[in-house]
C-alpha cells in the first residue's frame, strides 16, 4: 500500500487476524486488571498496583485502537496520541505514588506480590506472542505493541522486586521498581506521540 505521496505505509490493522488478536489481549488485561489490584492492595505492593493500572489503561486504549481500525490516518494517528497522552499521564501517578511510599514504611508482602507477578506475566507474554507479528506498523497498531512489551518488562521488574522484598526486608525495592516502570511508561509515552506527530505531519504535506 502507499499513500498519496508514493511513500510506502505501515500496516494500520485492516487484517482479521489483527483484530482477533487485539480483542483477545484486551480480555486479557481487563481480567488482570481486576486480579492484580486486588492483590496489591492485599500485598500492599505500589508496583503491583502500578503494574494494575497499566493493565486498566491497556484494555481500554487497545478498545480505541481497535475502534479506530480502518479510519483515516488523522483518526489513527490522534487515537495513538490519546493513548501516548494517558500512558504519560500514568506514569507521572505511577512516580508520585513511588515518591510517596519511600515515607511509607510498611513492607509488601513478598510472597504475594511473586505469585501475582508471575501470573501477570504469563498474561503479557502471551499478548506480546499474539501481537508480535504486527510490531512495526502504525503509530495506533505500534502503541499496542509498545504497551504489551512494556507490561512484560513490568512484570519480570514486579518478580525481582519481590524477590529483593524478601531478601532485604525492605519496602525500598518496591519503590525503585515502582519508579523505574513510571520512567518505561513516560519513555513509551514519548515514543508514540513522536510517531503520531510524524503521521500527522506527512498527512497534511499530502493533503497541501
Amino acid at each position: 500500500m502507499s499513500n498519496c505521496c508514493g511513500t510506502n505505509v505501515a500496516f494500520d490493522g485492516c487484517s482479521p487476524g489483527f483484530r482477533r488478536a487485539l480483542l483477545i489481549v484486551i480480555i486479557i488485561n481487563a481480567v488482570m486488571f481486576v486480579i492484580e489490584m486486588l492483590a496489591g492492595a492485599a500485598a500492599q505492593s505500589q508496583a503491583l498496583k502500578a503494574d494494575a493500572l497499566d493493565f486498566l489503561a491497556d484494555s481500554v486504549t487497545y478498545g480505541l485502537s481497535l475502534w479506530v481500525i480502518g479510519k483515516s490516518v488523522t483518526w489513527r494517528a490522534n487515537a495513538a496520541r490519546i493513548k501516548g497522552y494517558s500512558l504519560l499521564l500514568m506514569g507521572v501517578f505511577v512516580l508520585g505514588m513511588a515518591l510517596y511510599r519511600a515515607f511509607f514504611v510498611a513492607q509488601p508482602e513478598a510472597e504475594l506480590m511473586g505469585v501475582i507477578a508471575l501470573l501477570a506475566l504469563a498474561a503479557n507474554l502471551a499478548s506480546v506472542l499474539l501481537l508480535v507479528r504486527w510490531k512495526d506498523g502504525d503509530a495506533n497498531v505500534r502503541s499496542v505493541w509498545l504497551c504489551s512489551r512494556n507490561d512484560a518488562i513490568g512484570n519480570v521488574a514486579v518478580m525481582v522486586s519481590a524477590g529483593l522484598v524478601w531478601w532485604s526486608g525492605s519496602h525500598w525495592p518496591d519503590v525503585v521498581v515502582a519508579a523505574l516502570m513510571a520512567g518505561l511508561f513516560i519513555s513509551s509515552a514519548l515514543q508514540i506521540l513522536q510517531s503520531a506527530r510524524d503521521e500527522l505531519s506527512a498527512s497534511a504535506s499530502c493533503k497541501a
